[in-house]
């Protein structure tokens, strides 16, 4: 049941831009060595090497794996612009990217847990 509760949620967050709660995702605090790949479409994301704690209650890295792995939407629901960042292969939402991360490029990727599954 809770597998179940698992899934939906990730399909939520992925297909429906549902925003998961800060500070409680599974690879918040995540420090293994790895890639992070789509849950929905196993595409690679990102090196846990560009993982870092942004202190923004999300997982965050400095770049894409491959700057073709994703792309950007603009998102304008919030009174200051944001990008939202989807995955290239399937179009699953996951996070957003901000011009607020640590050199040399300043982005911060801030991404869903749930959409992510961590290949060690």
């Amino acid at each position: 049941m809770v597998f179940l509760l698992m899934i939906l949620l990730s399909l939520s967050t992925a297909q429906q831009n549902q925003t998961e709660r800060a500070f409680s995702g599974a690879y918040l605090y995540e420090t293994s060595h790895g890639t992070y790949l789509c849950a929905q479409c196993k595409n690679e994301l990102f090196l846990s090497e560009d993982k870092y704690d942004s202190g923004s209650g999300w997982p965050s890295f400095r770049k894409p794996i491959n700057p073709k792995s994703v792309y950007y939407l603009e998102d304008n629901n919030l009174p200051f612009k944001r990008y939202e960042v989807l995955c290239r292969k399937c179009d699953s939402h996951l996070g957003h990217v901000f011009n607020d991360g640590p050199p040399p490029k300043g982005l911060r990727y801030s991404v869903h847990s749930i959409t992510l599954l961590l290949q060690n």
